[in-house]
């Protein structure tokens, strides 16, 4: 969905820029955006211990691909992240306060390219900072909710 934003307002900004008389006709000019099609996400998700998810999936973003069972779904969310200008693969911070709870046996690592940048994550659900990190990564990692 960004990808698809970037290439229309590129697209847009250089017909614009031609519809613009030649010089002398006018003085005004438009600065043209340096806007080029970001890399393609290239991610390998692998879950473990969610007793029906288990597995390693690729997931490509700009154009999807892979073979992650909601490929346009991650892929929109992943967007959604870099947009708010999150980093969801960052860790909680070790000084972080978490609520002492339990949400499962499952884990997952996150390794590959996102917006241009290595990529190496893991996740799990063993307090309450982690159980919230995995929801943000959800449909990139699976809903474990019943």
């Amino acid at each position: 969905m960004l990808r698809r934003f970037l290439l229309i307002a590129t697209a847009s900004a250089a017909a614009l820029a031609a519809a613009v008389p030649a010089a002398g006709a006018s003085s005004l000019r438009l600065p043209l955006p340096l806007l080029s099609a970001p890399a393609e996400d290239e991610l390998t998700v692998t879950v473990s211990d969610t007793a029906r998810t288990d597995g390693m999936y690729e997931l490509r973003c700009g154009p999807t691909g892979g073979d992650h069972p909601a490929a346009q779904d991650a892929c929109d969310r992943l967007d959604e992240l870099a947009l708010e200008g999150k980093d969801p693969f960052a860790p909680v911070p070790q000084d972080q306060m978490c609520t002492e709870q339990m949400g499962g046996d499952e884990t997952a690592r996150i390794t590959g390219t996102w917006q241009g940048r290595q990529v190496d994550a893991t996740f799990s659900r063993t307090n309450g900072c982690e159980i919230s990190r995995w929801h943000t990564m959800e449909p990139v990692l699976p809903n474990t909710r019943s």
